[in-house]
């Protein structure tokens, strides 16, 4: 693997235009972006989905990396086909192999710039932990949800998702575009720190544990029998309390949170667009505070170091 090469994706969803639209601007002028020494390969996601401004044609494109998906030649959308080629390209043992993957996103819900961790690896963890220290980002740890899987990052040794919103589908603008590009710099100077064994961790890493999706009251037909409610609407990040207002009738009445855990009541990606189809109206988390491993930047500078 060629050591401290970077894989830096925009548009894994096609009508998420930021981080593509700085991409670009990077492409054209590289000074504009503070790669921290490394060396980068900077990759449009799902290219035909960006041409029409969708987020996928065939499949989502960041559930296409189920390691059955990769391997069974039955599977043939378009999206699957696609992880391959990247995979081919630029992964471990790929053409010219990364790695790190950096996958940037935009969301339609409120929470502002954060990171996605899924599952536990250490190298993961101290990147995480690293982008924390500098800018304070919250953690969304992601993982023990076997309806969502097949996520890009988790095809390379290291790797993580900056998630900035809220923005709406197939807009560009000036804030989101500069979040973006503060986390994305932040994540190069804690993995050129690992690179050059400088890499200092905090003692903690403050993350939200993914514990259960809720999606919307529905019919047996599908149909929902409720809205989000307005209380709850750009409230990521704000824990709930029992009782509190969660989904709103038409007759103007209101569905109360009643939690199966009191623990597990700090709510993300609230009302996102794009999880309507997943039956997801919000993912509810606990908060927790762990004690950061030295052996998480070791693992980390393992990959990295020449």
């Amino acid at each position: 693997m060629a050591q401290g090469r970077v894989l830096v994706v925009a548009a894994t969803h096609g009508n998420e235009r930021n981080a593509p639209w700085l991409l670009e601007q990077w492409r054209r002028s590289p000074q504009l972006l503070a790669a921290a020494g490394l060396e980068l390969q900077l990759e449009i996601g799902n290219p035909e989905a960006f041409a029409a401004n969708r987020r996928y044609l065939d499949r989502d494109l960041n559930r296409c990396f189920r390691p059955d998906l990769l391997t069974d030649a039955s599977h043939q959308e378009r999206e699957v086909q696609r992880a391959r080629m990247l995979l081919a390209e630029y992964g471990p043992d790929g053409r010219q192999p990364c790695a790190v993957a950096i996958d940037l996103h935009s969301t339609t819900s409120a929470m502002g710039n954060s990171l996605v961790v899924y599952g536990r690896r250490p190298a993961d963890l101290a990147l995480a932990a690293g982008i924390q220290a500098r800018l304070g980002l919250p953690v969304y740890l992601h993982e023990a949800d076997p309806a969502q899987t097949g996520f890009l990052v988790e095809r390379w040794p290291a790797g993580l998702v900056i998630e900035v919103g809220p923005v709406p589908q197939g807009l560009v603008t000036a804030t989101i575009c500069r979040q973006t590009q503060l986390a994305l710099e932040a994540a190069l100077d804690t993995l050129a720190a690992a690179a050059s064994g400088r890499l200092c961790l905090p003692q903690r890493l403050q993350v939200h544990r993914h514990q259960a999706s809720v999606d919307l009251p529905r019919a047996a037909d599908g149909t929902p029998l409720a809205t989000l409610h307005p209380a709850r609407q750009h409230q990521d990040w704000r824990p709930l309390q029992a009782g509190d207002a969660l989904f709103w009738h038409a007759d103007g009445s209101a569905l109360g949170f009643s939690p199966d855990d009191p623990e597990a009541c700090w709510p993300v990606f609230i009302n996102e667009a794009a999880y309507g189809e997943k039956g997801i109206a919000l993912s509810l988390c606990r908060r927790e505070s762990w004690v950061c491993s030295p052996g998480w930047a070791e693992a980390l500078a393992e990959l990295l170091l020449p």
